[in-house]
């Protein structure tokens, strides 16, 4: 990394201690760092209800304190009796900020034809959040900060999406440092806003639990909701898990801020972080072609990973998919049939 300049990283390395051992008390020191706001969802509104294919929708808006509603969807089981465990699917960041919860949700009208074909490429043609409602549970799939309903009103590409995301690729850096001017960061104001999604999931009667999954930005997201939330479930991260020690120029200049918080790497590397929820239960898929992560980082992630759960077996599960960045139906169908079996009846 760093070209002529990589001598840079063993300095760093040296003089900042970087990577440590992760100890029990990292959850409240990368609360700290992440600089996490104490949000919540107020002034929720069923805004439309719908039914299609077996499955009751709800589309909710709240609000967090700034800025537009939070757009939500949740999907349900028509004929379900008693509380679900309910899901926080965490919609990814893929370059589209135009939309946010579509990605992964249908809502009561037709996709639009940009988010027809992210779905192609990233999630196999499929609406997961409704395919894993049908399997018994409730699945929340809501906006968060700067995607969807709540993105920036920028002065270009507001009636088309392509113009409007090349336009917000760049204003992300805006956000990221508004964000550390403000004593937080672009993660920290995330897991904010999930947190908030959380604990509302959480405080509905038809709930009786609240686990989470995602795919890469969504997976970075679901990945410090399980750390941060002790009340969290189970999570699953799709493609978004590799030690940080691998990356090379490639890996970083793939990634967006909701990556690399500022002092992330003075607490843990980032399967540590993700680990953070140990004993709790885990699910990392792996896609092993994935261009956005060094294969040797997946592989010192899984072994970092299974280290830190040495005392859960069992609570870890690490699955490995020959496949680019990802989460396509076998991912998917591996994913929800491990929530059926660890938090199915909750």
């Amino acid at each position: 990394m760093l070209g002529e300049f990589a001598g840079l990283a063993e300095i760093a390395a040296d003089g900042r201690g970087l990577f440590p051992a992760p100890g029990p008390d990292l959850p409240e020191r990368l609360r700290d760092a992440l600089g996490v706001l104490e949000l919540s969802a107020g002034d929720v509104r069923v805004e439309r209800r719908w039914t299609d294919a077996g499955l009751v929708g709800e589309e909710l808006s709240w609000t967090v304190g700034y800025g537009p509603r939070t757009r939500a969807y949740l999907r349900r089981p028509e004929d379900a009796a008693g509380p679900l465990p309910g899901v926080g699917a965490m919609h990814c960041h893929a370059g589209m900020k135009w939309a946010g919860k579509d990605k992964i949700a249908d809502g009561p009208e037709p996709p639009i034809a940009e988010i027809v074909r992210l779905r192609a490429r990233l999630y196999g043609r499929r609406a997961y959040a409704g395919e894993l409602a049908r399997r018994g549970f409730a699945v929340l799939a809501h906006d968060v900060f700067a995607w969807g309903s709540r993105r920036f009103p920028l002065t270009v590409g507001e009636r088309d999406p392509d113009r409007y995301d090349r336009a917000a690729r760049d204003h992300e850096h805006v956000l990221a440092k508004a964000c550390t001017i403000l004593g937080t960061s672009f993660a920290g104001v995330l897991a904010a806003e999930d947190l908030a999604a959380a604990a509302y999931l959480r405080s509905r009667p038809d709930i009786g639990s609240v686990s989470t999954i995602g795919l890469s930005g969504g997976g970075a997201r679901a990945a410090l909701l399980g750390a941060l939330d002790p009340e969290i479930g189970a999570v699953a991260v799709a493609a978004m898990v590799s030690s940080f020690r691998d990356f090379r120029d490639e890996h970083v200049a793939a990634h967006s801020w909701m990556l690399f918080p500022p002092g992330l790497t003075r607490l843990a590397d980032w399967p540590g972080v993700v680990a953070a929820r140990a004993p709790a239960p885990l699910m990392v898929l792996y896609a092993t072609a994935d261009p956005l992560f060094p294969a040797a980082g997946m592989r010192r992630a899984h072994r970092q990973i299974t280290a830190a759960y040495r005392k859960a077996p069992g609570h870890y599960t690490g699955a490995f998919f020959d496949t680019v960045h990802q989460f396509d139906r076998p991912m998917q169908d591996a994913a929800f049939d491990w929530l059926a079996r660890t938090v199915g009846n909750n």
